[in-house]
């Protein structure tokens, strides 16, 4: 197989590149705005354990499809009637998507184009790195919609201090590209025509690095930021009983004007 072709179907609504060193997981549903739903989200699950598995792929690109992120849930998909088998499990189901992205210890390499919400939001806080488009904007608008949102809780406060969390899950507003770099959200902006551009020169750049140490340093993240396994964390945002975060992290993650 040629190493810079896809491992999965065109129509797939996941795809898998890889490339020498890295690869790249492609939210493929530009039609509907790559926007999330069962299909979506089982191949999201089969995307991440074929990195994980892959001892060559240092680093992952997290993109959408289209020139846009992901806009959030498919509720077109959600309401059809008669309501979808699928529906009763989605929410476990979506969950372990980010348990696994969540243990995944390769550098995650989030490329923000256009949008970000909701659902779309905790898939680009997911990311070790995030490189935002000049015009692009993340949204966690679920308090909005009567929503508690535990995936975005659970990565806000995993990476950020309580007070980034607020200002995003209870503003709900979109945030620019200008702030989310303020806040820390995002690690670079770049001109709206360059965001997949510097994503993949970044991961080509750290794609020689050793894999054992980029593992170690990923699970010695993980672990000292949440202090319990990522099922566990997880698990407890969706009882509404989220974990108690080891007091260093806390400090660590607060900004410096709040120290």
């Amino acid at each position: 197989m040629n190493p810079d072709q896809p491992r999965t179907a065109e129509d797939s609504a996941v795809q898998v590149i890889t490339h020498e060193g890295w690869s790249e997981i492609v939210l493929n549903r530009p039609a509907r705005r790559n926007a999330i739903e069962h299909t979506l989200a089982e191949g999201l699950i089969d995307a991440i354990a074929r990195v994980q598995a892959d001892e060559q792929s240092r680093v992952v690109v997290l993109r959408g499809a289209g020139g846009a992120f992901c806009s959030g849930l498919d509720l077109k998909a959600f309401n059809e009637t008669p309501r979808p088998d699928w529906v009763a499990g989605f929410g476990a189901r979506w969950r372990s998507m980010h348990v696994a992205l969540a243990a995944l210890d390769r550098i995650l390499i989030v490329a923000l184009e256009r949008y970000a919400i909701n659902g779309g939001a905790a898939l680009a806080l997911a990311g070790d790195l995030l490189v935002s488009g000049e015009s692009a904007v993340l949204q966690v608008g679920e308090i909005h919609i009567g929503m508690a949102a535990p995936n975005n809780l659970a990565w806000l406060l995993m990476r950020h201090s309580e007070a980034v969390a607020a200002r995003l899950a209870l503003r709900g507003d979109k945030v620019p590209a200008a702030e989310l770099l303020r806040l820390g959200v995002a690690t670079e902006v770049v001109s709206d025509d360059k965001v997949l551009e510097r994503c993949q020169a970044l991961a080509a750049e750290l794609a020689s690095c050793d894999l054992a140490t980029v593992s170690a340093i990923k699970r010695c993240l993980r672990r000292g930021s949440i202090g319990v396994t990522p099922s566990e964390w997880f698990e407890s945002f969706a009882a509404g009983q989220p974990a108690v975060r080891p007091p260093a992290s806390v400090e660590a993650a607060r900004q410096p004007g709040e120290r």
